[in-house]
Formats: C-alpha cells, sequence, structure tokens
C-alpha cells in the first residue's frame, strides 16, 4: 500500500508502524526526498507537527500530579497577560465590540483547547490583528518571538469565544507551553528533556535537529509538491519553543510515548493523568462545532478521542492512534502538507491496520 502511494508520486516515502503487545511491524518505503538519494528508513527523522500537543499536554499532566497545576485552576498566576479578558460580541465583529469574559482562563481550557482563541481563516478583524503572532496559521508558521513577547502581545487580543465555550485549535497549544515553562521554572526544552525525553529515551525528540542527525531528517514538502521546507529550520534552536506543533521525532521514539498512555502512566504519569488525558471532555455541541477538525469524535486533554481510540493527526504528514481494547498502536509518518493526496494515503494506511487478520 505504502508503495502504491510512492510510486504515484504522492510523497517521496513514508514510513508506518503498528504495535500489538509485543510485536513491532515497521515498513519504509521510497526515500527522505523526491529524485531518491537517502532511502527512507526506521530513524527517519520526521517534523510531527500537531502530534506535539500530545506530548507537550503530557508535560503539563506530570505538573498537574506534581500538584504544581490544578486542572481547574485559573492561569492568571502563571499567565498574567490573560488576566481580565474581553471576548468579541461576534466573532467577525470589530475589536473594540466586546463584552468581559464570564471567567478566568483555566488550565483545563488550554489542553482542551476552549481558551477561547484558535485559528481562524477567514477576513476577520481578529484573524488580521493576530496574523503576526503567527499562531492560527499553517502548521509550519510557528511564532517567531520570545515567549514572553508574544504573551503581551496575544494579550492585548480580545478572545473570539467565552473560555470553555468552543474548541478552537491551536492557540491553546501555543500558551500552554509557555505555563508549563512557567510552572516548572524552567525552558520547555529543558523540561521535556528531562521529564519526559530521557526517561522514556526519546533520543530524536525535540526543538533542534543536532547536525550529526540532520541527514535523518526527511525533507518536507507543500500541498502543491514544492518543498516547503529543507531542514534549516531545525537547525536552529527555536526563539519560540512551538508546544502546537514545533517538535520533530522518530516512529520509535513517538511509539515509547504512545506505550506510556496505553500503559496507564508508566514511569512518567500517574494512571489517573492518562484517564483524564483519554476522556472526552467536550459537550455534544462543541464536538459538532469541531466536526471539521474532529471528524464526529472527541477531545480529551491534549490529543483527540473517539470511543476506545486516542491520538491525533499532524498537518505535516503524520498520524497516529491507539486502540486501548486491542492494545494496538499505530503510526504513519511522512512529509507532506495535508493536501487530497496525503489525506488518501492516511485514510488506506488506517484501513489496512483495521483490517481483520486473516
Amino acid at each position: 500500500m505504502l508503495a502504491r502511494h510512492v510510486a504515484a508520486g504522492a510523497v517521496p516515502g513514508a514510513l508506518a508502524l503498528v504495535a500489538r503487545g509485543g510485536s513491532v511491524s515497521v515498513d519504509a518505503v521510497g526515500s527522505i526526498a523526491f529524485g531518491g538519494g537517502v532511502p527512507m528508513r526506521r530513524d527517519t527523522i520526521f517534523r510531527v507537527s500537531s502530534l506535539t500537543k500530545p506530548i507537550v499536554a503530557a508535560a503539563a499532566m506530570i505538573l498537574v500530579d506534581e500538584g504544581r497545576l490544578g486542572l481547574d485552576d485559573p492561569v492568571d498566576a502563571l499567565l498574567p497577560e490573560l488576566v481580565d479578558r474581553r471576548v468579541l460580541r461576534r466573532p467577525d465583529g470589530p475589536l473594540s465590540d466586546t463584552v468581559p469574559a464570564v471567567r478566568p482562563i483555566s488550565v483545563r481550557d488550554l489542553l482542551t483547547l476552549r481558551m477561547g482563541l484558535g485559528t481562524v481563516f477567514d477576513g476577520s478583524p481578529i484573524a488580521a490583528a493576530a496574523a503576526g503572532l503567527r499562531s492560527f496559521g499553517p502548521p509550519t508558521d510557528a511564532p517567531r518571538e520570545p515567549p514572553d513577547a508574544w504573551m503581551r502581545r496575544l494579550g492585548e487580543l480580545p478572545l473570539i469565544r467565552q473560555p470553555g465555550d468552543a474548541w478552537l485549535c491551536a492557540t491553546g497549544s501555543h500558551v500552554l507551553g509557555v505555563l508549563v515553562a512557567r510552572a516548572a521554572g524552567e525552558p520547555l526544552t529543558d523540561f521535556l528533556r528531562r521529564r519526559l525525553f530521557d526517561p522514556l529515551a526519546m533520543r530524536d525528540t525535540g526543538f533542534t535537529v543536532p547536525p550529526s542527525t540532520a541527514d535523518r531528517l526527511a525533507v518536507c514538502y507543500g500541498d502543491d509538491g514544492s518543498v516547503l521546507d529543507d531542514g534549516g529550520r531545525w537547525l536552529e534552536t527555536p526563539v519560540f519553543p512551538d508546544a502546537a506543533g514545533g517538535l520533530v521525532s522518530t516512529v520509535d521514539d513517538y511509539l515509547a510515548f504512545a506505550r506510556v498512555l496505553l500503559d496507564r502512566g508508566g514511569p512518567v504519569l500517574s494512571a489517573a493523568a492518562v484517564e483524564a488525558m483519554t476522556t472526552d471532555q467536550l459537550t455534544p455541541s462543541q464536538a459538532a462545532e469541531a466536526a471539521d477538525f474532529l471528524d464526529g469524535g472527541g477531545w480529551g486533554l491534549g490529543l483527540a478521542v473517539d470511543g476506545g481510540r486516542y491520538g491525533w493527526d499532524g498537518g505535516l504528514g503524520q498520524s497516529w492512534r491507539t486502540d486501548a481494547a486491542s492494545g494496538t498502536i499505530g503510526i504513519l509518518m511522512f512529509q507532506r502538507l495535508m493536501c487530497p493526496e496525503a489525506a488518501a494515503l492516511m485514510t488506506d494506511f488506517w484501513s489496512a491496520v483495521d483490517r481483520p487478520s486473516g
């Protein structure tokens, strides 16, 4: 199946992993760039875009486990930029036409992407005002200024919706990364390394790619097949560690993270934290309003949930699901901005994973 999509020119290469119990199957097809060259391998490094969100959510839940954050606590003490929010009377209305927020933004609001700000693709005044923040756009359009400066500018904007009212991707994850760093008292990069990546031996996961492994980073293509990113951005330490989509990783690193959730926390999280992450937090009306993103499912804390399954997709060609009942973990990675060809590859992968054996 992978070879068919590669031969059709949808992607230069793809990597698929399926784990059931102690059995792990990995298939690598094609190369890391169009035109051949370096073959796709099990240790190829990918920009995992929105698959960053579950990892940073888990980091936040470590702090919840330790009592340094409370899920329903206001974020005001650690994020004073978000105190006394104003909310647009109409999402497409003028920025001056606002009402007071009915309550403060909570930690849970950030994890559930219900803080009141998120992706807008229209020509509204709030979309224009937020354009410079680089938080409402495509997966490669990450903030490019230090977190404190970015938060000050975000705090000048009104909310689009009342806190807790609606699921809006993905500004809450950007803000969550800043919150985790401030609560932990250290840069987000350091906290993730110390509390998640090192304990789980996720050696190739981070916000940068060391020069020694740069030859393993796949080239990223746009929806039209042109080069979107050749990797240079990930060779330098980012000014803003993007908790919504800035990590790179490998299939085995991500499998290590997925297994922690399947094993109810392992060495880094409590079972209660995993239960909260993988339990739908949305009301039916909120899920219906976000159906274009969630495809009829719901949202837990940092990831999508749909019955006994949970996981998420990345806009640059990544897909992960865990079926808790069967103990199956599926991970697909390639590097092309979401388009019909990329969506078809994902659909065929999950059909193959779900096909009954025998």
